[in-house]
């Protein structure tokens, strides 16, 4: 899940707004930041919609009639993983990376996927994720995983993005995504379509098909679920870029980390997958509990509705396991 993620429902500011540049000479005459201070302003509203939200999780996770109703753990975990596909096989692997094409049928469910996950819009999603790996780990990631653990993996949602961020990301080619039609449909639409396919269906389909409790729906659907998918795709820019393996290249922070492959449907390995962002396996292996995407896009490939599925060749692996790795490749096991 991939991924990157601006993860919240809450609009990011508009790519037109431009902050103001620091002189040299103001650069020099302003005074060093103490410990509690932040390079960049609070985002008031987003940090505190991110802390009441995961206080309720927190609360409801645990006060959760689970044996009461089954049902809606299982409705729940399922839109979880619907949601967690249209991140990693829409948004991430086909519209990010171009790893592999689909057809208007997939497209459209992989669109319809995504906002059902409670996603920013599309277009935001891509942009932030192309800066993410043509700048990462330095000053214009805008996750940066130097700054720590916790701004990788939720505070730079809760913080306004240095001027450098905005700028590389206003440089990044999107033109591929502004001449996509299902794209274009649903982010032009997205005040309307988002509540509906993230918060009306999966609360509606229960109660009214399924006789199920309006109140511990709604607990399960927005306070359980969305949290959980959240810190699923967040995971990709914080868990996997600080602690797992280096096996394909060493001298990268992005590593092999197979529980967060295990949450986010395949998207752990991740540091094959900024050494080969284009196979769209994301990973040199396939396997239903680490990657669940792979399948689901093979299924796909079967039935004619994804194709030209890109795919790193065996020999240029490794070629480049030999040369970069830690030593952690299974190759060094047999």
């Amino acid at each position: 899940m991939p991924p990157n993620t601006s993860s919240l429902t809450i609009p990011s500011e508009p790519d037109h707004h431009r902050n103001h540049e620091s002189t040299p000479m103001e650069m020099t005459m302003k005074k060093p930041k103490k410990w509690y201070e932040f390079e960049t302003k609070i985002k008031w509203g987003n940090t505190i919609f991110i802390v009441i939200l995961h206080c309720l999780c927190f609360y409801y996770a645990i006060t959760f009639p689970y044996r009461q109703h089954p049902f809606l753990f299982f409705w729940g975990y399922l839109m979880g993983e619907l949601g967690g596909i249209g991140i990693t096989a829409g948004a991430h692997r086909l519209w990010a990376h171009r790893s592999y094409k689909a057809k208007l049928p997939l497209r459209i469910i992989l669109a319809i996927l995504f906002y059902s996950a409670g996603m920013n819009k599309m277009y935001y999603w891509v942009r932030d994720h192309r800066t993410h790996h043509k700048y990462t780990d330095t000053e214009a990631d805008p996750h940066d995983s130097t700054r720590g653990f916790w701004f990788s993996h939720v505070g730079w949602l809760m913080m306004k993005k240095k001027n450098i961020v905005r700028e590389r990301g206003r440089q990044i080619d999107m033109t591929d995504i502004l001449q996509d039609p299902v794209i274009q449909f649903f982010d032009k639409y997205y005040i309307i379509i988002a509540p509906l396919l993230f918060i009306f269906f999966p609360i509606f389909i229960p109660v009214y098909f399924f006789n199920q409790s309006l109140k511990y729906t709604i607990i399960s659907q927005l306070f359980v679920r969305y949290p959980c998918i959240l810190n699923a795709t967040w995971s990709v820019n914080s868990f996997a870029h600080l602690f797992g393996y280096h096996t394909y290249d060493k001298n990268i922070r992005p590593t092999e980390n197979i529980w967060v492959s295990f949450f986010a449907a395949g998207e752990g390995w991740h540091n094959y997958h900024h050494v080969f962002p284009w196979d769209y396996r994301a990973a040199e292996f396939k396997g239903f509990f680490f990657n669940l995407t792979s399948l689901l896009i093979d299924l796909f490939a079967k039935i004619g509705w994804a194709y030209d599925l890109k795919q790193v060749e065996p020999e240029q692996i490794r070629k480049v396991v030999e040369q970069k790795g830690d030593g952690t490749h299974l190759s060094y096991k047999k």
